[in-house]
């Protein structure tokens, strides 16, 4: 879509508010299609980094590989509780099948430099993904951030190879919205905004 100069507020503004969270059980496929996931991860690379950093990286979960991260959900759950029955570890399994495109977002908050603190870096990774849900939006895509306790348990960490500066973040869902959800009420400004006496 081209816009000009002129235009371009009021786009902005209606592509930012236009997003929304999609469960990933509101979520269907078929996932974006290979041009778009490529559109989507460029979408990242326009975050603030300070010093060219790069503190994140996201890694893709094709569908083949689902099993392995649910036999992993099921590990995390079993770290918490060795007790979990076999329908709460067939739910914490389950997990991983949802949906139709799943990436990992990694950040890493730790090394050198060392001026460049975990915060700032956190806040990268953060810019970095919403970019990637509003380009996802764009699209006409759903998409949703999921996390839980398994985020930082050793069977998750095992999978995806992490080395101790780096911290599995969250899980980024994308695909065609199956049910719309009821849009939800945004926060007034009053609410999140003051002026420093």
């Amino acid at each position: 879509m081209s816009t000009s100069t002129s235009d371009a507020p009021a786009w902005a503004q209606t592509l930012i508010q236009s997003r929304r969270t999609t469960l990933p059980k509101r979520l269907t496929g078929p996932g974006p299609d290979a041009a778009q996931k490529s559109a989507i991860l460029q979408a990242a690379s326009a975050a603030p980094d300070h010093d060219q950093l790069l503190p994140w990286r996201f890694v893709e979960i094709p569908v083949h590989a689902r099993s392995v991260l649910g036999k992993a959900f099921e590990a995390a759950l079993l770290e918490r509780d060795p007790d979990a029955g076999a329908q709460e570890r067939a739910q914490a399994h389950e997990k991983a099948m949802r949906s139709p495109w799943l990436l990992l977002a990694v950040v890493r908050t730790e090394g050198a430099p060392v001026e460049i603190g975990a915060q700032e870096r956190l806040l990268s990774a953060g810019a970095a993904i919403q970019n990637m849900l509003l380009m996802a939006t764009a699209m006409g895509l759903g998409s949703a951030l999921t996390s839980g306790k398994a985020m930082s348990s050793h069977a998750l960490r095992t999978l995806f190879k992490l080395p101790p500066q780096e911290q599995a973040l969250c899980f980024i869902n994308m695909g065609h919205i199956r049910d719309q959800r009821t849009p939800r009420a945004r926060p007034a400004l009053e609410q999140y905004f003051s002026v420093l006496d």
